[in-house]
């Protein structure tokens, strides 16, 4: 039975269970990055993975598309590279006195763009039209990007040598941004004892469909979202800005630079469904939304040099809102 047939709790949690326990089979730990990447897949958006080197970033993403049966392609970003590597560019026949178009690695499902922040501006900035409109331009020529589309980004911490931090511009473009941190005792043991033999375990099997994908996304789409908690979305994103004139956030003006914008407002609301969608609920609740949070917030707002000197970060900032703004 597909996802759109079946619209009780039971069959909506167990589309979720069948991707995890899949991905688990190669992955230890890592819960909330898999939740993620689950939520950016069956919202449409992309994410933006940050962490440390070594942390299975590039693993929870292949492992992904391996168990997606899709188009899957790897882009590992250099300083070097140019803006014709990522999108494609146009070749000269000689013989004909023709041109062809020879497509880039962009043009496939699920794109894992490797340590992103490593590549100058001019590539990142190519990456711009194909996120956001979802189509990259050759030679004057438009090509739509084939559904579904999504890129899964990694980065290395901005303080790390050989990195150019990401422009507002592009970061906004992300649906969630992740932090990995590193593994507990317990699991890194796992980790270990798995790793610790000449033959390793890494086979996933194709267990879902790009239909099936969209099949959950039409369910998600009718996953009901209270006015309550609509407000409540806004209320959130608003307080980033310094609140609203009945709900204001003390001193988080002083704090910022500058706020969310209402991207995120959307982000919010589509991740807290889906998230609601894995939890087996066709409803949200006030704790989707809050979990999201974080992740739709973190890189949409910019500390000012008041806030960076006292030692806050995003993460404190946004803690401090979710604390300030009633929760219906």
């Amino acid at each position: 039975m597909s996802v759109a047939e079946g619209q009780n709790s039971e069959q909506f949690k167990d589309f979720g269970v069948k991707l995890i326990n899949e991905i688990n089979k190669v992955l230890v730990g890592q819960e909330t990055m898999v939740n993620r990447l689950m939520t950016g897949l069956l919202a449409g958006g992309h994410v933006l993975i940050e962490g440390m080197p070594g942390l299975a970033k590039t693993t929870a993403v292949k492992v992904l598309s391996d168990a997606v049966d899709t188009g899957f392609s790897r882009i590992q970003f250099t300083p070097d590279m140019l803006p014709a590597d990522v999108i494609g560019t146009e070749i000269f026949n000689p013989k004909e006195g023709t041109y062809s178009i020879k497509k880039g690695p962009i043009f496939s499902n699920l794109v894992l763009a490797d340590e992103i922040n490593r590549a100058p501006a001019k590539v990142q900035a190519a990456l711009l039209e194909t996120m956001q409109e979802r189509q990259a331009t050759i030679g004057g020529q438009t090509y739509q990007m084939d559904q579904p589309f999504m890129v899964l980004a990694t980065q290395n911490p901005i303080d790390q040598e050989g990195t150019y931090p990401l422009p507002e511009a592009q970061v906004d473009r992300f649906m969630l941004k992740i932090k990995v941190e590193y593994p507990n005792k317990d699991e890194e043991r796992k980790i270990l004892d798995r790793m610790s033999g000449t033959q390793i375990e890494s086979t996933v099997n194709k267990i879902t469909s790009p239909e099936e994908i969209f099949a959950a996304r039409q369910v998600i789409d009718q996953v009901f979202v209270d006015e309550k908690v609509r407000n409540y979305i806004v209320d959130v994103v608003q307080a980033t800005r310094g609140g609203t004139v009945d709900n204001p956030v003390d001193d988080i003006e002083s704090m910022l630079e500058h706020g969310a914008s209402p991207r995120a407002s959307i982000y919010l609301m589509q991740g807290s469904k889906v998230h609601a969608f894995l939890q087996g609920r066709n409803y949200v609740t006030p704790h989707d939304v809050k979990t999201l949070v974080p992740d739709v917030l973190r890189h949409r707002i910019m500390l000012s040099y008041e806030a960076e000197a006292e030692g806050k970060s995003p993460e404190s900032i946004i803690q401090t809102i979710l604390d300030s703004v009633l929760v219906p």
